[in-house]
């Protein structure tokens, strides 16, 4: 079958590209095998040039990139820029700090001397999603790169000029030859790369039910894996908190990149005291979004990805109205081409509607009324996702009691959840597990080896 590219905004073919037969792809990751050999004995200062490099290749040809991502899943231009800015930046974190992530550790114990050390595992497979597609592909190679590991991206189908273009990036920036290549395979290839002898881990990003099938057939093959999953944040509001502040926030968390992101507010949990109010500054600021063309500057809101993803998300809609949820706005499709959906706000939702139990991936927002700040927290904690989450109050104090209870990979107080170089991230429960970025990112494709020495003497003759 062939990738097929679609612009989002007017539901037109871009490109067809057509799919790798199985021989090529064994060829493909014989190669890459063969470079990460070479790659592995390469000294951190010279792999940390390349990033480097790739890292200022990036930020000359951004507006290129950005351009791509927006023809491909319709992000708003603005938010395609910051992407690969962000690329650029997660290149430069890494070039400078993986040697001291990776220094050798002395350890006391009954040796001469001993020390762990961390050697790279070998070909590392990423199986990434369409929503950032660049940003998710550079926070899992950039670490990866430089602990002397190679990357195998398997990209979603959608975004193949992306992929591509990924390739291309690193070629053009100096990375030896197959260190980094795109496989233009089917989903049903995924388990035979994992399978392969040349490689040796695989970390996704994606929806739950592709992370359960490649853990299975990673663990069938005895390969490591690390899995950041869906999510459905908890956005809590306490009675203290900022009401216009604190909407704006809620504005822009749920509705960043149409609301297509793991880590996008999704569940809004407000106090009573302060729900109403709360409610009628959201519905205000929501219903002010300017939907249309995610290439012009004023644009605040484009098209979903996809037109089988603007359907599912509606179905949610609907069966969550039906069983009890209040529309306050929005809550329908855009008669205008393309994939577009309003904005959205499903008020009074309850366990006894899907929108309570589902991620919600678009732009629509669900309200769920507590009765106090403990209900708040048994809401938080009632889902199977555990991403991030967000709690905004003037009490810190109050709050950072509270974040120590909730389930989640994270916890923002008064700040918008977000990935950083700098900081962990990942999940717990049906969100995933293993974690990206700062020095844990780069510790899990890695060999923590222990070095066990005792000092002989010679024997004298």
């Amino acid at each position: 079958m062939p990738y097929v590219s679609f612009n989002p905004s007017t539901n037109q073919i871009i490109q067809t590209h057509t799919s790798w037969d199985s021989r090529r792809l064994a060829q493909a990751l014989e190669k890459t095998h063969g470079a990460q050999q070479a790659w592995a004995q390469i000294a951190f200062a010279q792999r940390a040039e390349v990033l480097r490099d790739v890292a200022i290749h990036l930020r000359v040809h951004r507006d290129q990139y950005a351009a791509l991502i927006t023809q491909e899943m319709g992000k708003l231009l603005r938010e395609a820029r910051a992407e690969v800015e962000k690329c650029a930046g997660g290149c430069d974190y890494y070039a400078q700090h993986a040697e001291d992530f990776l220094r050798a550790e002395p350890v006391e114990s009954d040796a001469g001397k001993s020390y762990i050390a961390y050697y790279p595992l070998g070909v590392v497979l990423a199986v990434m999603p369409w929503n950032f597609p660049f940003w998710q592909v550079f926070r899992a190679a950039a670490p990866a790169l430089m602990a002397g590991n190679a990357v195998v991206l398997k990209h979603a189908s959608n975004v193949a000029q992306c992929a591509l273009a990924l390739e291309t990036i690193f070629r053009e920036s100096g990375l030896p030859e197959s260190l980094f290549t795109t496989l233009m395979i089917e989903a049903d290839q995924v388990a035979d790369v994992i399978a392969s002898p040349h490689v040796h881990a695989v970390t996704l990003t994606g929806s739950e039910a592709a992370g359960r099938k490649v853990a299975a057939c990673a663990g069938q093959h005895l390969k490591k894996c690390v899995l950041e999953l869906g999510g459905s944040d908890p956005f809590i509001v306490l009675h203290d908190a900022d009401v216009e502040f604190t909407a704006n926030m809620a504005v822009a968390s749920r509705f960043l990149n149409c609301g297509q992101s793991c880590i996008a507010a999704k569940r809004f949990i407000v106090v009573p005291q302060i729900a109403d109010a709360f409610v009628q500054e959201f519905k205000t600021k929501v219903e002010a979004l300017k939907l249309g063309d995610p290439t012009q500057e004023a644009t605040q809101i484009g098209p979903m990805a996809r037109l089988d993803l603007r359907e599912s998300l509606h179905q949610q809609v609907t069966d969550s109205i039906a069983q009890g949820a209040v529309a306050l706005t929005g809550c329908s499709a855009s008669d205008r081409d393309g994939f577009f959906y309003q904005p959205s706000i499903l008020d009074h939702v309850t366990a006894k509607t899907r929108a309570y139990h589902e991620e919600l991936f678009g732009p629509v927002a669900m309200v769920i009324r507590a009765t106090s700040e403990a209900d708040v927290l048994r809401i938080a904690n009632e889902t199977r996702f555990g991403l991030g989450s967000s709690i905004w109050s003037k009490d810190v104090a109050r709050a950072e009691a509270l974040a120590a209870h909730i389930q989640a990979g994270c916890t923002f107080i008064n700040g918008i959840v977000k990935s950083d170089p700098r900081l962990p991230f990942g999940g717990v429960k049906a969100s995933g597990f293993g974690r990206e970025l700062s020095y844990h990112g780069i510790h899990e494709f890695v060999n923590a080896k222990t070095v066990w020495i005792r000092q002989v003497r010679a024997s004298s003759r």
